[in-house]
């Protein structure tokens, strides 16, 4: 079999003239195409597929070891005389032991369970009898029990009395004849204990006035003390009444030292701030007037100079002409000196004027600065007032947009839930209809279980009241208390029997003040007329007939 492969043939021709006779259908080139023997085909896939090979082989190899290894333990775990077997043959002895043990063991939990469940029954029919003992009509039944023996015993205390007055009946004359001695020597121990009693009083009598004696003469010393010291007190109380008198003089004194100061100093202050306040007048005063009275200012101020220096020359006139002969030359040093004096004194003043106008400008001009800058200032907090207050109200409206949205889905939640809430209303109106129907039938049916468990325990009672009064009878007691308590109807009323309700005996007050229950009785004329006529539909009681 030859197998063929494409390639270029070692050796072959090339550019042969006829290309379409060289290919087949599907467009093979018969010139590239190698055969190939299987023999030689087999090695190539060998040697292009030997990792895989190789892997399968060690896989083989693999699986081979672990089926003898299976095989060798199947055998081999069933060898008794071998390690392994002999491990077995102990776990599974260990295992049947232990089996074993556990049988046992539920044998003796379901013994002690049993044990047990008779202890849990024994408590319980012990604590339902200590229970029904615990009942009223019991314990007022065995109340009557007890009255039963109290009366049994109370025959016996009058039989032994009776008996003992029998007995008794010579022994009075020697009781009276023994009681008379005694009386008698009673009256000589009382007559005995008197005299000792009037002579132990006469003895304290005594050591009461040597006491008295002793205690006035006690206090007229402490009398005499007493007036002495007092004397003493009243020196020193003198002594310091002047001196408080003296100290609250000098302490009015410097109250009224202090006073006078704090007024002095009330004045001064009063009169500082007085000097004060004119002072910042004055200087409003000026700074309103100073513009308005600028030029009067320098009018007067001219005038004034010139009064000023004609008031000089006429001083120096007359200066001159006292002193014209012998002081001349003294005379014209002394007009020079005042003359550059005056010049120095204007040079001066018309400094200090030009310095109070530059002051007085520069406030005015800072004055009408800060107006300027303060009415720049109010237009614009005013515009941006006004900014702020239509972006608050365009917050408004939006807020005021939002706001209907919501009422509105509010709205609309209010009358989804109204809805669900009608329908959730329905549905617990017709739960709780449900409900009280099934309250009613499960107040039935306890009423039914409540009437039947009453009659049970009526005659579980009365089985035990006749028992205890058949022994009771037999041991010579007085049964009445027993048979007026056990009789039927529970209750502890004095009412009729309701036969529909278990048979209790409900009890009727008055409704009255005093609360008083009513009679049970009943004459024997009712019961006559019941007897004797056909009419009457009930030979029962009907609960009001009394």
């Amino acid at each position: 079999m030859a197998t063929i492969m494409h390639g270029r043939r070692k050796g072959s021709a090339r550019g042969t003239p006829d290309m379409s006779s060289m290919q087949l259908k599907d467009g093979t080139d018969l010139q590239q195409v190698m055969v190939l023997t299987k023999t030689d085909w087999e090695r190539i896939q060998t040697q292009l597929h030997r990792k895989e090979i190789e892997e399968e082989k060690i896989r083989k190899m693999r699986e081979d070891r672990e089926n003898l290894k299976n095989r060798s333990k199947e055998v081999v775990q069933n060898w008794g005389n071998t390690i392994a077997g002999t491990r077995n043959r102990k776990l599974e002895a260990r295992k049947l032991r232990e089996q074993k043990e556990e049988e046992e063991r539920k044998l003796l939990d379901i013994e002690e369970a049993k044990y047990q469940a008779q202890q849990r029954k024994e408590a319980i029919d012990k604590a339902k009898t200590l229970q029904y003992y615990q009942t009223d009509r019991v314990k007022q039944f065995h109340g009557a029990l007890m009255l039963t023996e109290v009366l049994k015993e109370r025959e016996a205390q009058l039989e032994l009395k009776k008996l003992q007055a029998r007995a008794n009946e010579g022994k009075d004359k020697e009781y009276m004849a023994l009681a008379q001695r005694e009386y008698e020597e009673a009256i000589q121990q009382d007559q005995m204990r008197a005299m000792e009693r009037l002579a132990a009083a006469k003895e304290a009598e005594d050591f009461q006035k040597a006491q008295i004696r002793e205690h006035m003469k006690a206090q007229k010393q402490e009398q005499l003390e007493d007036i002495k010291e007092g004397e003493e007190l009243k020196k020193l109380a003198l002594q310091f009444q002047l001196e408080k008198e003296r100290l609250e003089k000098i302490a009015h004194d410097e109250k009224k030292q202090l006073l006078d100061d704090n007024r002095k100093q009330i004045i001064e202050r009063s009169t500082l701030k007085q000097m004060q306040n004119q002072q910042e007048e004055e200087e409003d005063e000026e700074c309103r007037i100073f513009a308005a009275a600028k030029r009067k200012m320098m009018r007067l101020r001219a005038e004034k100079e010139k009064y000023i220096h004609e008031e000089k020359q006429k001083h120096l006139e007359r200066i001159h002409g006292k002193l014209a002969a012998q002081m001349k030359q003294a005379v014209d040093d002394e007009d020079e000196r005042i003359r550059a004096a005056v010049e120095e004194a204007e040079a001066k003043r018309a400094q200090e004027e030009a310095e109070k106008e530059a002051k007085m400008r520069k406030i005015i001009q800072d004055e009408n600065e800060h107006r300027s800058k303060q009415i720049k200032e109010s237009e614009k907090k005013k515009k941006e007032e006004r900014r702020s207050e239509l972006e608050t109200i365009r917050i408004r409206q939006a807020a005021d947009e939002i706001f209907r949205r919501n009422e509105e889905e509010k709205q609309v939640r209010r009358k989804d839930e109204a809805q669900s809430l009608a329908k959730f209303h329905l549905d617990q109106a017709s739960l709780r209809e449900q409900k009280e129907q099934e309250d009613r039938q499960r107040a039935l049916a306890l009423d039914a279980a409540n009437t039947q468990l009453l009659e049970i325990e009526e005659e579980q009672f009365q089985e035990y009241a006749q028992k205890v009064i058949q022994h009771c009878e037999k041991g010579g007691r007085n049964v009445y208390p027993l048979k007026k308590a056990a009789q039927s109807g529970a209750g502890g009323g004095k009412g009729p029997q309701f036969h529909g309700k278990g048979g209790i005996r409900p009890s009727y007050m008055v409704t009255d003040q005093s609360g008083k229950q009513m009679p049970h009785y009943q004459k024997e004329s009712t019961k006559a007329v019941k007897a004797n006529n056909d009419d009457v539909p009930s030979k029962k009681r009907l609960g009001f007939v009394w």
